[in-house]
């Protein structure tokens, strides 16, 4: 992702927002769109994010788009992560979705998921 304009906050350096693309494959195959806002303290490895992620996929052979949302924490390195599809953000024939989202990140910084989902 990359960093878009920095919040005009000079008594709070800590905050950030990014926007990016990504790309799926596996059971989901298509891109998303994600904006994130992020803050940060001053102990060391902690700081949480929000973002709201637009999903263009494939799934189980149906098309649609479903939005994501994220909420996530890091204490002095332990990580708690929770997304969920936003309820009735389905389009197409993925109208009615719901369901959550696993993220797992590899130490080199790659990306997995597991997707628990239900489709109508």
């Amino acid at each position: 992702m990359k960093p878009i304009s920095p919040p005009d906050l000079p008594d709070a350096p800590t905050l950030g927002r990014y926007t990016g693309t990504k790309t799926w494959h596996g059971g989901v195959e298509g891109t998303s769109v994600v904006d994130m806002l992020t803050a940060s303290t001053a102990r060391k490895d902690t700081a949480g994010y929000v973002a709201v992620e637009l999903v263009t996929c494939k799934l189980e052979g149906r098309s649609g788009t479903f939005e994501l949302l994220h909420q996530g924490t890091m204490d002095e390195g332990k990580q708690s992560l929770n997304i969920s599809v936003l309820k009735g953000s389905g389009t197409g024939e993925l109208a009615g979705i719901s369901g959550t989202l696993i993220i797992h990140i590899a130490p080199d910084g790659k990306h997995t998921y597991d997707f628990d989902y239900t489709l109508p």
